[in-house]
């Protein structure tokens, strides 16, 4: 057996970022930028008012108190025509353009307009600048707003989009085939035959790589055959960045995507038995002409996903260009016990964790240990790491890779 740092180490020391191409802003949520992007024009770009209210001359009011002639009224998307003299004012807009002359604006609750809409009462001094957006008070232009590696996110593709800015030069999400491998595997929704089990593993695995952002491709089921395992896995080397696959990596004799690997990859094909439990099979290789990486994971539903955590997701974040390959991890109190048994191996136990009071992450249940237990796991969000040893008791702690961090409030 090999540890998993050595395992991950390997997966990872050969890969690059997917070569970058250019997308259009309304696709780029998510993508991690390739070039340097900088403001074309200031934001905003026009002095305007943050409040309805009246635009005026802030030294007008220096004594406290003021009546001021109303010469106009603006609206967000009108031009100014008219400009603010001493002892003047204009009604103004939140977002509309503050008018010539005028410096400040006064709320519209802290001012009295007389009975014919003709003069406004302000009862305070106004300081110089109140309410007023100013030009460039936000961004500058020639400001870098996307730098190399940054991850495009709601707020950000929006300041973008404010610059008129309608395409970006990003990194692309991998495409990922997922293939299951196995004779007694069935899509169907009617009564199964004799020895015959429906297919969980590739839903879930199409599932996990739609959620983190990947593109999933669906790449079926293959029979126990080298014939079939050869095919599926020709047609995902074609159309896809990453291929995933379960089943046929252990030491069975009907195993055979070890040796279809080797023969589709050459010598880049390694079959390792890591030291973690579950998903201790594990295959991996490199296309030589493509680069498109091949992973191939244990069978059994519970060891596929913790597979995906430990090896597959972060190795396609690094082709997706991001920096942070891994969830995160957090210490955690037990409010359970975590047994487990020696055997040299690092054990990857689904867990539920919910935040207390204490503004600690605490464990409050710990699934049913079983590769086979898909069901058991089902509402776990984290994934407690328990090195060799005896276990643990309730009131210790227990580090905790996050798989769901929407469900840490108990919701």
């Amino acid at each position: 057996m090999i540890s998993y740092d050595e395992a991950r180490e390997y997966v990872l020391k050969d890969l690059r970022p997917l070569a970058p191409t250019e997308f259009e802003l309304k696709d780029a949520l998510g993508l991690v930028i390739a070039s340097v992007v900088r403001a074309r024009e200031p934001s905003p770009r026009f002095a305007n008012s943050s409040m309805d209210g009246f635009a005026l001359r802030a030294e007008d009011t220096a004594n406290g108190e003021v009546r001021l002639e109303i010469v106009d009224t603006i609206f967000a998307g009108d031009v100014a025509t008219t400009a603010v003299e001493t002892g003047e004012a204009a009604r103004i807009m939140t977002g509309a353009p503050l008018p010539d002359g005028a410096d400040s604006v006064c709320m519209r609750e802290e001012a009295s307009v007389d009975t014919e809409g003709k003069t406004v009462l302000i009862q305070r001094t106004v300081k110089l600048g109140e309410y007023v957006h100013l030009v460039g008070d936000d961004v500058n232009v020639g400001q870098e707003l996307v730098g190399i590696g940054t991850v495009i996110g709601p707020a950000l593709l929006g300041v973008l989009a404010s610059q008129g800015i309608a395409s970006v030069f990003a990194h692309p999400r991998p495409r990922v085939g997922v293939l299951s491998t196995g004779n007694e595997l069935s899509d169907s929704y009617d009564d199964l035959g004799a020895g015959m089990i429906r297919d969980a593993n590739r839903p879930s695995l199409l599932a996990s790589l739609a959620r983190s952002g990947f593109t999933p491709v669906d790449l079926g089921i293959a029979g126990d055959t080298p014939g079939d395992i050869t095919e599926a896995l020709g047609r995902g080397l074609r159309t896809c960045d990453a291929i995933v696959s379960t089943g046929g990596v252990s030491v069975g004799d009907a195993d055979f995507v070890k040796s279809v690997l080797a023969d589709l990859v050459g010598d880049s094909a390694r079959s390792m038995q890591v030291a973690i439990r579950p998903g201790k099979p594990f295959a991996f290789a490199i296309d030589p002409t493509s680069g498109t990486p091949f992973f191939g994971l244990a069978g059994n539903p519970v060891s596929t996903l913790v597979g995906f955590e430990l090896f597959v997701r972060p190795a396609l974040r690094r082709l997706a260009g991001q920096s942070e390959l891994d969830r995160p991890t957090a210490s955690m109190i037990l409010d359970c016990p975590l047994p487990r048994r020696r055997d040299g191996k690092l054990n990857l136990v689904h867990v539920t964790a919910q935040l207390e009071g204490d503004g600690r992450l605490h464990v409050k249940s710990v699934s049913r240990l079983g590769s086979h237990l898909l069901n058991a796991i089902a509402d776990a969000n984290a994934i407690a790491v328990v090195p060799d040893g005896d276990g643990l008791e309730t009131g210790q702690e227990v580090a905790a890779m996050i798989i769901d961090t929407d469900r840490l409030n108990g919701v």
